[in-house]
């Protein structure tokens, strides 16, 4: 079984974009107080601390389903849970730091898989069989979505309220 190499495999652009979210995260949240990362906009809606919080088990549960497509013959997938607010214990900080370690370690482990394993198989328990590539297609894909609903909570938080009359440009929608 021959290494992935990167820039010729179909893995590439996610693993590309999947390295890059915790620079991203970790440039775009130094600065921020802690009143902005644990500002909700709604009871209902995330606050950055809790986008946090699931980008790390998301990143957990990720990790583990590409992990048993790469070593098991198709493999049973675990079903995402979302925690309940009570179980977001730790700080914004905490937990990008726990997410930046493990997607560092989880981008050594996708460096190392066969080019052939892309086509691999796991039987997830409402979509039926998905790929490892349509797996790491979607991690990338939801770093993307909430890459931009954190920068919309800062927006929204930090900077709009203070904009004045330059406001009427301007919605966000975090």
């Amino acid at each position: 079984m021959q290494a992935l190499s990167p820039a010729s495999s179909l893995l590439q652009p996610p693993v590309s974009l999947l390295e890059k979210t915790p620079a991203i995260l970790e440039m775009l949240l130094r600065d921020v107080p802690a009143e902005a990362l644990d500002w909700k906009p709604a009871a209902e809606r995330w606050s950055i601390t809790e986008v946090l919080a699931h980008l790390l088990a998301i990143e957990q549960l990720y990790g583990d389903r590409a992990k048993r497509i790469v070593v098991d013959q198709n493999p049973m997938l675990a079903k995402y849970v979302a925690p309940n607010e009570a179980e977001i214990r730790k700080s914004a900080r905490q937990y990008l730091e726990d997410f930046v370690a493990l997607r560092q370690a989880h981008y050594f482990f996708w460096h190392g898989i066969p080019s052939s394993a892309c086509s691999r198989t796991g039987i997830h328990p409402e979509m039926g069989a998905i790929t490892l590539l349509q797996l790491l297609n979607e991690l990338a894909n939801h770093d993307l979505g909430h890459l931009r609903q954190i920068a919309e909570l800062y927006r929204a938080k930090a900077f709009y309220p203070h904009a004045g009359p330059f406001q009427r440009y301007s919605n966000p929608k975090p």
